[in-house]
């Protein structure tokens, strides 16, 4: 058994999908062991949005990479080449983007719950994302226009990549006295 974070942003709860997302999880098997709606401010979005540089290159390259499949300069769009500072900026989107308004934030529990949650969620990028995913049925954004018009990817819904990462964003975004132990009455059948 394993826990994991999900967080609805805002994107997707101005558009009133919140139960429509939180169904697909359910639905599946996992169960829902913490929930609260918050509006996240710039401090806990830069504690979630890490500032190590390793993260923020990779991102940069990510970002590189797309511009090159698309044929576009980023200098023109971005006005430098440096992953790193394309790192920071699109860091600095993603802030804006979460404490745009409320966000959902959700711990899953469940059998593979950090695999499960990524394939439901779909491919960080919407455009990329499988039919079906959330991310897949309820975004087509893609990081080219994103990026033109200086703002984060509206991708619906952030999911924890990593049993450790989960561990970790779990541990910021709840006290351990709001996460709940309960059995579920399917439970016995489906596992």
């Amino acid at each position: 058994m394993e826990k994991t974070l999900i967080l609805v942003k805002p994107d997707a709860v101005k558009r009133g999908l919140v139960g429509k997302i939180l169904d697909r999880f359910e639905q599946s098997g996992l169960k829902i062991v913490a929930m609260k709606m918050i509006w996240v401010d710039k401090d806990m979005a830069g504690k979630h949005y890490t500032t190590n540089e390793e993260f923020l290159v990779g991102m940069g390259n990510k970002t590189l990479k797309t511009y090159a499949e698309y044929g576009k300069d980023p200098l023109e769009v971005m006005g430098t080449k440096d992953p790193l500072e394309i790192g920071k900026m699109v860091r600095q989107w993603n802030l804006e983007f979460l404490t745009s308004g409320p966000v959902v934030a959700v711990i899953l529990e469940g059998i593979h719950a950090v695999t499960i949650v990524r394939k439901i969620v779909g491919a960080t990028l919407p455009t990329f994302s499988e039919p079906g995913s959330i991310r897949g049925m309820y975004s087509i954004d893609s990081p080219v226009l994103a990026n033109d018009r200086k703002r984060a990817v509206r991708n619906m819904i952030h999911a924890s990549g990593t049993v450790e990462e989960a561990k970790l964003e779990i541990e910021l975004w709840f006290h351990k006295r709001e996460i709940y132990d309960y059995h579920r009455a399917d439970e016995d059948v489906m596992f």
